[in-house]
C-alpha cells in the first residue's frame, strides 16, 4: 500500500504543480548534458561518436540529441598542426649544418647504389679554411688503400692567416668502421664499384662530415636517359608554377 501510494503521489505531483515546471526542469537538464558533451568532445580530440578516426580540424558533428553541430577545433584556437613540422623546422633553421661542397655530376655520371657518411682527417687551418672559403670535391675521389680510406685529389682553399698552412690538394684520410671499410674494399676490388665523394658538409655538431657514395659508371645511353628525366622533371616544375 506503502509503495502504491507513493507511486500515485509521485505520479500526481506534476499534475497538482502543473507541466510547466516538469518541462523547465527537463530542459535544463538538456542543456547541461549538451553543455557536458561539448567539453568532453573537445577534451578528447574531437573523436566521431562510437570511436572510429578522429574528425579533421573544422568538421562538425550533429549531436543525438539533435541541435546545432558541434565544431571539431574549440573556438578561438587554430587547427592541430602535423608531428612532422616542428622537425623540419629545426632542421631548416639549425645554425650548425652547413654544405661545404657538393659533387653534382656524381648523380648524371654514376649510378649510385647505396651512399655511406664517413669522418674526415684535418689540419686546423683546414678547418678554419672551410668555415671560410670555399672548397671542390668534383675532381676527387675515394680508394682503398693499405687498410685505410683516402680522400685523393679534394681541394680546400689555403687559409692566409694560419702559421702553418696546408696543401691545398693532399690525401686525407676518411674514417669508417672496419666492417664498412672490408665492404668497401669488397665492392671496388671484386665488383669493380668506385667510390665516388657526394656531398661535405658541417654536421648539427660542427663536425666535418663526407658523404660518398658506392657507385657504377653509366653508359652514353643511361646518361642520355637521366638527362631526359631532369629536363622532364624541370618542365613538370615550370607547369606546376604556372597553373598554381
Amino acid at each position: 500500500m506503502g509503495v502504491a501510494s507513493f507511486g500515485a503521489t509521485r505520479g500526481a505531483r506534476p499534475e497538482a504543480s502543473g507541466g510547466d515546471i516538469s518541462r523547465e526542469t527537463e530542459r535544463a537538464l538538456s542543456v547541461s548534458c549538451t553543455f557536458a558533451r561539448i567539453q568532453i568532445f573537445r577534451g578528447r580530440g574531437a573523436q566521431r561518436p562510437g570511436g572510429g578516426a578522429p574528425l579533421p580540424a573544422g568538421s562538425a558533428r550533429i549531436p543525438r540529441s539533435g541541435g546545432a553541430p558541434i565544431s571539431a577545433t574549440p573556438y578561438g584556437q587554430s587547427a592541430p598542426q602535423p608531428l612532422c613540422a616542428p622537425i623540419m623546422a629545426q632542421q631548416k633553421s639549425d645554425p650548425n649544418y652547413k654544405i661545404i661542397a657538393e659533387n653534382r655530376r656524381a648523380r648524371f655520371d654514376y649510378a649510385i647504389e647505396d651512399d655511406i657518411e664517413c669522418g674526415i682527417i684535418l689540419t686546423g687551418s683546414e678547418v678554419k679554411s672551410l668555415r671560410e672559403n670555399s672548397s671542390n670535391i668534383a675532381e676527387s675521389y675515394a680508394a682503398v688503400e693499405d687498410g685505410e680510406l683516402w680522400l685523393v685529389n679534394s681541394y680546400i682553399a689555403p687559409y692566409t692567416r694560419a702559421m702553418f698552412p696546408h696543401e691545398e690538394r693532399r690525401r686525407r684520410k676518411l674514417l669508417v668502421s672496419k666492417k664498412e671499410l672490408s665492404r668497401l674494399w669488397n665492392e671496388t676490388q671484386r665488383k669493380g664499384m668506385t667510390i665516388v665523394p657526394l656531398v661535405m658538409y658541417f654536421n648539427h655538431k660542427g663536425m666535418v662530415k663526407l658523404k660518398i657514395g658506392i657507385a657504377k659508371g653509366k653508359q652514353n645511353h643511361d646518361k642520355r636517359e637521366t638527362e631526359a628525366k631532369r629536363d622532364w622533371n624541370r618542365q613538370k616544375q615550370r607547369l606546376l608554377k604556372e597553373r598554381g
